[in-house]
């Protein structure tokens, strides 16, 4: 028998790992996709990386997800694994109850039967969820929000999203509740592909920031990394698209601690990998802009960007039955 399991049958015997089994997570995002086997203690036991092929339509990566799902299928069955569930999450608007991809500006879909078609191409039982949701899921049940009832997590990565926990309950409100990055920040600002102006993510995504220092150095820059490199350097138009982005970031998160009074805020996603470098400008324009207000402890996400692939293992675990319970022993390598 396996004694490294938490779960034990009657007598405190553990059951081996073959037959508690495993679920499959995979978390969808606007360029890549990140998949894990996690068994009954959710620890990764096989991790893969794939890109998104959004550019070539909602339904070709509708079919990579597919994919994606028997290859890590077949690696579970490797190990001689039963697969009870699969979680699948995936930005835009999700509604989870309904199992429908409602909506997503990034990759292009529209009420779409996610999970029913996902469940038709592979065979497998497919829970699904919303990638944001899902990573503050895990943050909050094994990562840097452990212990909190008040938390918002927010996601800076190709789009701008939260999570939001209150009271202990996630907040869902039919997949529409945690579109931060939607909220508008600079009054007649850029178009964004939400059909408005001036939203967050137009101002403070990495794809954003990207784009900024590009347009005013006439530099190319691969990426947010980038820029947080040229800051850290001194580079002045990297300090000022940096600030910019901090700016709209504070504002943003000072209206979610005004209706929400989070206790923690969690940031996760891309931007923040830069550490310090957006943490203590946020901190500060925080203190500006509350007065009244609890003051949130504002903090990096502990499990980095396999937070969205940990959270739909939890999703595909809870669909199946099953409430880990034990702490994280080990995160995926990227």
């Amino acid at each position: 028998m396996d004694g490294d399991s938490s779960s034990t049958l009657a007598g405190g015997i553990s059951p081996p790992a073959h037959a508690q089994g495993c679920v499959l997570g995979l978390d969808v995002g606007g360029t890549g996709m990140k998949g894990a086997v996690l068994d009954h203690d959710m620890r990764p036991l096989e991790t893969l990386r794939r890109p998104t092929p959004r550019a070539d339509g909602p339904l070709a990566v509708v079919d990579a997800i597919a994919d994606t799902l028997l290859t890590l299928n077949a690696m579970a069955s490797e190990r001689a694994l039963p697969v009870h569930h699969a979680g699948v999450v995936v930005p835009g608007i999700v509604d989870d109850d309904l199992r429908q991809a409602v909506w997503s500006a990034n990759i292009g879909w529209r009420d779409l039967p996610l999970a029913t078609l996902l469940e038709k191409g592979t065979g497998l039982r497919v829970a699904l969820g919303h990638d944001v949701r899902a990573g503050g899921l895990a943050e909050h049940a094994l990562g840097a929000a452990r212990g909190a009832r008040n938390v918002l997590f927010v996601a800076i990565g190709t789009g701008i999203a939260a999570a939001l926990v209150c009271d202990g309950k996630p907040i869902s409100s039919g997949g529409y509740a945690g579109e931060l990055g939607h909220v508008v920040v600079e009054s007649g600002g850029r178009p964004c592909a939400c059909g408005s102006a001036g939203c967050l993510e137009t101002v403070a995504s990495a794809t954003a920031v990207a784009a900024a220092y590009t347009a005013r150095a006439g530099r190319t820059v691969t990426g947010a990394a980038d820029v947080a490199a040229l800051a850290l350097q001194g580079d002045p138009v990297a300090r000022a698209v940096w600030q910019q982005a901090a700016e709209g970031l504070a504002d943003a998160l000072a209206t979610a601690a005004t209706l929400l009074a989070p206790e923690t805020i969690v940031l996760g996603g891309g931007l923040a990998e830069a550490g310090e470098l957006l943490l203590a400008p946020l901190r500060a324009g925080l203190e500006e802009r509350l007065t009244f207000q609890r003051r949130p402890s504002l903090v990096r996400a502990e499990l980095g960007d396999w937070a969205g692939c940990l959270g739909a293992g939890l999703v595909g675990w809870r669909a199946a039955g099953h409430n880990p319970t034990s702490q994280l022993t080990g995160v995926p390598a990227p």
